[in-house]
C-alpha cells in the first residue's frame, strides 16, 4: 500500500470519529495544538532553516523565500491564529433554516462537515496550520500536500500538531501530510474520489489550473490576485497615496497585494503619488502617457497587465473615468479584489454595480482580503469562483448541510 491510500484511508476513519465531536472537545484539541507549537519553535524554526537554504541553493525568488520562511514573529502569529479559530462559534450543527409543511412535516436544514479535504499549497508553511486548525474545527479531516520547497516545515509541523492530538478526543490521524510530493503522486490525490471530498488548490495560477484540469475530486477554487486600485478625479491626495503604499508594499508577495494603480487621467501632472513609491524603491511600468511624462518609469508591455509581480514593481496606466477603468479591470482582472479611492458615491455605486470581483472596496486597502481580517479567523484560502464560496474562506465555506425531516407517520400519496 502506497503512503497516498495508506494516509487516505487513515483520515476516512478519522473523519468520521471528528463529525461526532462537541466544539468544546475541538476547542480543547485546538489549544493543545497552539501550546505545542509555542513550545516547539525552536525545532520548527531550525527545520524551516533548512528548507531556506535549500531554496537559496536552488534559486528560488525572493517573493518565494518570502512566503517560506518562518520566524519567530510570523510562528507566534500562528499560534494566535489558532486561538482565534478557538474562539469562533461553531458552525456544525447550526440551524441554516427551518419550516413546516402543510402535511406537518418538520423540515430543518443543518451545518454539517464535509468529511475529508484534500489541502494542495505552495512553499507557504503557515498554511499548513491555517488548513488544519480551520478543518479540524470545522469536523473535517486534512490531507496536507505541500511543496518539495517546504518539506521540512511542513513534516515538523504536522508531527508537533499530531503529537498535540494524541492528547486529546481528536484522532491524530485527523492531520495528514503527503511526503511524496511527485507530480505522478499529486495526480493520483487529485482522482481520489473515495477518500476525498473536495480538493481545495493554494498558489500559483500553474497549480490550481493543474488541480482543475485534472481532478475529478470535486474542487473548491482559489484564485489568483491581480488586484486593482482606481485613484478616481476626485480622490483625496494623500489617502490615495497611503492605500496604494499599504497594498503594494505591506507584503508584496502575497494574491491581496495591489499589482496595478489605475489613476484618473486628471492626476497625470501630479507627482506626489509617483514620487512615494519611488522613494519606497518600486519599479513602475507605466502606458504611453506616464512613461512619457516620467523618465523613471518604464514603458509597461501586455504581459504587465496581466501578471502578478508579487514584488515591489507595479503597473500604473492612465484612464479617462470610472467606466474606462471598470473597462481594464474586466479585461485583465482575476476576480480577487478591486478598490476605488473616491469622493464621488455615484462612481463608487457604479464601480461595486460593475466590476465583477470577490471582494471590492472603497478607500481601503486590498490587503484586507484575508480571513482574519474579516473576521473568520485564519482563512482556508480566497475563493474566486462563483459556487458554494466566494472571498476569504472560513470555517463555514468547508462545511455542507443535510435535511432533517421530521413526521408523525406521513406517508405521500
Amino acid at each position: 500500500m502506497n503512503e497516498l491510500i495508506e494516509k487516505a484511508k487513515k483520515l476516512k476513519t478519522a473523519s468520521k470519529k471528528l463529525a461526532m465531536l462537541s466544539a468544546a472537545e475541538k476547542n480543547a484539541a485546538l489549544a493543545k495544538m497552539a501550546d505545542k507549537i509555542s513550545s516547539e519553535k525552536t525545532w520548527i524554526l531550525r527545520e524551516n532553516e533548512k528548507d531556506i537554504r535549500i531554496g537559496k541553493d536552488n534559486g528560488l525568488s525572493a517573493s518565494l523565500l518570502d512566503r517560506l520562511l518562518l520566524m519567530e514573529e510570523r510562528l507566534d502569529q500562528i499560534v494566535d491564529g489558532i486561538r482565534q479559530v478557538i474562539s469562533l462559534e461553531d458552525p456544525i450543527g447550526e440551524i441554516i433554516e427551518s419550516w413546516e409543511r402543510p402535511n406537518g412535516l418538520q423540515i430543518q436544514t443543518v451545518r454539517v462537515p464535509l468529511g475529508v479535504i484534500g489541502m494542495v499549497y505552495e512553499a507557504r508553511p503557515n498554511v499548513t496550520v491555517d488548513a488544519a486548525c480551520l478543518c479540524l474545527k470545522a469536523g473535517n479531516a486534512v490531507l496536507l500536500r505541500g511543496s518539495t520547497s517546504a518539506l521540512n516545515s511542513n513534516i515538523a509541523l504536522v508531527k508537533v500538531m499530531q503529537d498535540a492530538l494524541a492528547e486529546t478526543l481528536i484522532p491524530s490521524d485527523a492531520v495528514q501530510l503527503l511526503e511524496d510530493t511527485s507530480r505522478e503522486t499529486a495526480a493520483e490525490m487529485f482522482r481520489l474520489n473515495q477518500y476525498l471530498d473536495v480538493l481545495i488548490p493554494r498558489g500559483g495560477a500553474g497549480l490550481i489550473q493543474s488541480v482543475i484540469q485534472n481532478a475529478t475530486v470535486p474542487v473548491l477554487e482559489t484564485g489568483v490576485g491581480n488586484c486593482h486600485i482606481f485613484i478616481d478625479e476626485t480622490a483625496e491626495e494623500q489617502m490615495a497615496i497611503d492605500i496604494v503604499l499599504n497594498a503594494k508594499l505591506q507584503r508584496p508577495s502575497v494574491c491581496n497585494a495591489a499589482e496595478t494603480v489605475l489613476i484618473h487621467e486628471k492626476w497625470l501632472h501630479t507627482t506626489a503619488l509617483i514620487r512615494a513609491l519611488e522613494e519606497k524603491g518600486v519599479e513602475l511600468r507605466g502606458d504611453e502617457s506616464l512613461y512619457a511624462n516620467y523618465s523613471s518609469i518604464k514603458p509597461a508591455i501586455e504581459s504587465d497587465w496581466e501578471i502578478e509581480f508579487l514584488a515591489p514593481v507595479l503597473a500604473i496606466k492612465l484612464v479617462r473615468d470610472v467606466r474606462d477603468a471598470i473597462e481594464h479591470i474586466d479585461q485583465y482582472g482575476t476576480k480577487h479584489s478591486e478598490a476605488i479611492i473616491s469622493k464621488n458615491q455615484e462612481n463608487v455605486n457604479l464601480f461595486f454595480q460593475a466590476v465583477d470581483a470577490a471582494v471590492l472596496y472603497h478607500n481601503a486597502s486590498t490587503r484586507f482580503t484575508d480571513g482574519e481580517q474579516f473576521g473568520y479567523g485564519a482563512e482556508i484560502g480566497i475563493s474566486t469562483q462563483k459556487l458554494h464560496a466566494r472571498g476569504p474562506m472560513g470555517l463555514k465555506a468547508i462545511t455542507t448541510s443535510k435535511a432533517i425531516v421530521r413526521g408523525e407517520g406521513q406517508i405521500r400519496c
